[in-house]
């Protein structure tokens, strides 16, 4: 993959705080095309906002049709409903106090259809009392588990199915559903992706099909992350829909390892040359708490401008290069990176500077990086 950004006024670049995040709104809005077109329709997908937690982003979707939304955390879900969504998917069991802020969400926003996910009986009922007492109602999908394990039940285990026959039976609950998250299927490879995929695939069927012979409803299949989206894309069942998040800004790290996927970086940082320590070291302010550090040390940010420099040492606000070309480059020059895992950048910082078609158009908040919004 070309990782590459959209040049910027040399103005407008000055302008920018650093460290800080930059969002291309026209490589945005191309990057949800890209994924409608996967998907052959809007109605397949229900996209992740956990990458972004923009609620400008999610009026953007709305504005091209695409009604149904998942979510991580009841502040994207707040975020969601703020902004619009009245179809919402909070892809997490909720657990101890979060419950109650699930309720919390059902009186706020009465005309949303919301959903959660569920793996284990004691949640569930306590989910079902509080529902119940506050006379209110939520969808309870069934977290399966197709080889992550990290969450959910095996769809090939009889407790699969006790488990969506109890959130029919339980006061307050509608079953909604399957949620079949694949984390786990990271093949460079398509075919290969694919093949992992179509292998755990049929035991999700045989549990729909089982459940459906149970007298039970089973709506709604909610399947894949962004490097498993074309494969589930490419299968004909009308229960599917598709949840890729990444894709909307992508990052270096799908982008090197899923060439297949044919989405364009659409977020960057922004940062600055502090100090020329060596005659081959340049130190930037990009800490990281300004872009993330869960890939190894090293690998954490692509520069379009020096690709073979070398970051030989990362602390909270210092990002130091090593690079034969450091005497190209002094204290106060810019440079922009491309992250390699933009999900948790963009919940570094409080809001982006937004560029559309060249031009510097304001800013977005970053509306869910908090945990808590208002419920």
């Amino acid at each position: 993959m070309d990782f590459t950004v959209p040049d910027i006024d040399p103005q407008i670049l000055e302008s920018l705080h650093s460290p800080s995040l930059v969002v291309f709104a026209d490589q945005v809005r191309a990057n949800i095309d890209r994924m409608i077109a996967t998907a052959g329709s809007v109605d397949r997908l229900r996209p992740h906002c956990k990458t972004h937690k923009m609620s400008e982003v999610i009026r953007i979707l709305l504005q091209k049709g695409v009604t149904r939304h998942k979510a991580a955390t009841v502040a994207e879900v707040e975020m969601l409903a703020d902004a619009g969504a009245e179809d919402i998917a909070f892809a997490y069991n909720p657990v101890g106090p979060n419950i109650a802020r699930v309720v919390a969400l059902l009186r706020k926003y009465p005309h949303v259809k919301l959903s959660v996910t569920a793996d284990h009986p004691a949640p569930l009922r306590q989910l079902s009392a509080a529902v119940a007492a506050a006379n209110v109602t939520v969808g309870v999908m069934l977290d399966v588990d197709v080889g992550l394990h990290r969450t959910g039940v095996a769809p090939d285990s009889e407790a699969a199915l006790q488990l969506y026959r109890s959130i029919a039976e339980l006061e307050g609950l509608t079953p909604a559903g399957f949620h079949v998250y694949d984390g786990h299927q990271h093949q460079e490879s398509l075919d290969e992706r694919r093949t992992a995929v179509l292998l755990e695939w049929p035991k999700v069927l045989e549990l729909k099909t089982r459940c459906e012979e149970a007298g039970l409803s089973v709506p709604e299949l909610l399947c894949g992350g962004t490097p498993t989206f074309p494969v589930y894309a490419e299968l004909d069942n009308p229960a599917i829909l598709l949840s890729p998040g990444t894709g909307i800004f992508h990052d270096v790290g799908y982008g090197g390892h899923f060439p297949d996927l044919n989405f364009v970086p659409a977020a960057a940082v922004v940062t600055r040359v502090i100090s020329r320590p060596t005659p081959d070291r340049l130190t930037l302010d990009l800490g990281n708490k300004s872009v993330a550090a869960d890939p190894p040390k090293g690998q954490r940010v692509y520069f379009p401008d020096l690709p073979t420099a070398a970051q030989v040492i990362h602390n909270e606000e210092h990002l130091v290069l090593e690079t034969p070309d450091a005497e190209k480059f002094q204290p106060g020059d810019v440079l922009l990176g491309i992250p390699t895992h933009i999900c948790p950048t963009s919940a570094l910082h409080q809001d982006v500077a937004v560029i559309d078609e060249g031009k510097l158009i304001g800013s977005w908040d970053v509306t869910a990086r908090n945990r808590r919004i208002t419920i």
